[in-house]
Order: C-alpha cells, then structure tokens, then sequence
C-alpha cells in the first residue's frame, strides 16, 4: 500500500498534466472545486506537510544555516524580480501580470521535496529549505508581492499575511504537534497524506484552469512563455548562484529545486482571494504548478544519471511530500 502511494504521488508532474489538459476539454469536472473549497484544499495540503516534520528537522536548519539561508534568499529575491522583469519585459496584460508575480513570491513547494529525491539531492535540506520559506512567507510574500506588484494593483499586504498564517501557518503547526504528541499516529496519516495532496492540488489546478478556459486559450502563447521563462531561470540562476557561493554539487542541485519550485497552490488560493475582481490573476498560478513540475522532472532525469561528488550526508526525514 504505502509503495503504490510513493510510486503514485512521484508521477505528480504527470498528473498535473493530464488533469490540466482535461480541464481544458471539460472544464465542467472540475469548476465545482471553488471558492473556500480551494483554502480548505490547500490547508490540508499543509496539514500533511506538518505531520512529516520533527523538531529534528528544525534543528538540522541550524546545522546548515549557510545553505538554507542562501536558498530562501534566493527564493525571496531573484523569483520575485524575474517574476516583475518576465512580467514588464513580455508586456502581459495586468491581472496576468500580477499573478505571475504572486506566484513568483510565494515559498518553495511540497512537491519540490518529491523531486530532491529523484535527482539525488539533499532531501534533507530540502525539507528544511521548504519549511524555512514557508514560515518566512508570513511575511516575506505579501512584502515582495506590494514591492513588484504594487506598481501594477492596490496590494492588501496585511490581508495577504493572515490568510497565509491561516491557510499555511495553523495546519502546519497543528502538524507539527501532532507528530510530537503521536509520532505514531502521526506516521500513520503521513503514509496517505502525499495521495491526499495531490488529488488536491490537482483540483486546485483543474478548477483553475476549467473556469478561466477562454481566457487560457486565448492568451496560452504569453502565459505559456512567461511561466516557462521564470521556472526555467529560477532553476539554472538557483544552481548557478549555489555554485558560485561555493557549495557543493548536492547542495547546488537542492538550492536550484527549492529556487525554481513555488507552491503554486497557495499562490493559486490567494490570487483568488484578494484579487477576486482580476479574474486572471491564478491562471499563471495554476499553469506554474505544471511547469515547475515539468522542470523539476526533467532536472531529476538528467541529475539522476550524473556523479555527484563525496560530500556527508544526513539523515533524511520521516516522510517525503
């Protein structure tokens, strides 16, 4: 049961695929996946990412503070200005625009954990790498969001942070309580949780998706050329800036994962939440949950095949989302 659920939940990036094709053929399957069904989707997504940490996992930040620091950095900095310069140099249209910027800011995704895995990666780091940008993202994404995309829309920063703390922050905590008080029972749900987030995560995109099919289909070139323009660049300038601050290839490769994966989902949830009067604004959300993943596969296909140098490795955690 519990390899049927790994070998299901790494075929994530087919899936997000697929469904997000069907949403475009049916858009009717999916569009009765809305509104607070998006937040409560999204929270239990987190809720299964809180079950998987320890306060080990938060002690082994301290061990790598260098690594992780340099990796949210990034994640907060570079994102966000590729995200506005991919957004102004392309001329997109403003609700377009500011979506692309949202999900720019956003922290490193659950599924990045997933594909650190595959391409032989620090696993480890990357887990702290995504709990740490989470946390952070508190308050350093409605920040990025008013800088970047406050020139184009009024942004509701302080609105933007408590639905992250909500939405994010309590399931991930009651998570995280939950495996301290009931390290079993907590292992137990974890063994089901990655299934459960990506059956979510896949309504959040086919809902997205289905609902905005005109929109999609007729703005598809510059949407699809903006979103593969910051996965892309956040992958090889992450890599690129781990390499030249000295770290190590595993390292490197775990930085660039982290730097060019966003959640997209909680992107998804916001952009539909304080920017309900531009409609468009999640569409480049959804669209960068399927490139990202494409990305992360196809750097875990060619990572996976190449030597990596001798380097210590920890100990990985209980549970890989």
């Amino acid at each position: 049961m519990k390899t049927a659920i790994q070998f299901i939940t790494r075929l994530f990036p087919l899936w997000a695929v697929l469904f997000s094709g069907a949403a475009l053929l049916v858009p009717s399957a999916f569009t009765w996946f809305s509104g607070s069904a998006i937040q409560w989707g999204l929270g239990f997504i987190m809720l299964g990412m809180g079950l998987t940490l320890r306060l080990e996992d938060f002690r082994r930040v301290l061990r790598r503070p260098a690594a992780v620091a340099a990796g949210v950095a990034l994640q907060f900095t570079l994102m966000p200005l590729l995200g506005w310069s991919i957004a102004i140099g392309l001329e997109l249209p403003r609700e377009l625009a500011v979506g692309l910027i949202l999900v720019s800011a956003c922290p490193g995704g659950t599924a990045s954990n997933v594909i650190a895995f595959l391409a032989r990666a620090d696993v480890a780091l990357s887990v702290s790498m995504t709990t740490v940008s989470t946390l952070l993202a508190v308050v350093l994404t409605p920040l990025a969001t008013e800088v970047f995309a406050g020139q184009l829309v009024e942004v509701d920063a302080l609105g933007l942070l408590a639905s992250i703390a909500l939405i994010v922050i309590l399931p991930v905590t009651l998570g995280v309580t939950a495996n301290a008080l009931s390290p079993r029972g907590a292992s137990r749900l974890s063994e089901v949780s990655p299934i459960v987030s990506v059956v979510f995560i896949v309504l959040i995109l086919g809902t997205i998706i289905g609902s905005n099919r005109d929109a999609i289909l007729e703005h598809w070139q510059k949407i699809v050329l903006a979103v593969t323009l910051l996965h892309a660049s956040g992958f090889v300038l992450g890599y690129a800036a781990a390499r030249a601050l000295g770290f190590e290839t595993r390292v490197a490769r775990t930085v660039s994962i982290e730097v060019g994966m966003q959640n997209a989902g909680l992107a998804t949830a916001l952009g539909q939440k304080h920017f309900a009067e531009l409609l468009l604004v999640p569409v480049p959300c959804a669209l960068s949950a399927v490139a990202s993943c494409l990305f992360g596969s196809l750097a875990a296909a060619i990572w996976s095949r190449r030597p990596l140098e001798a380097s210590p490795s920890l100990p990985e955690p209980g549970g890989v989302h």
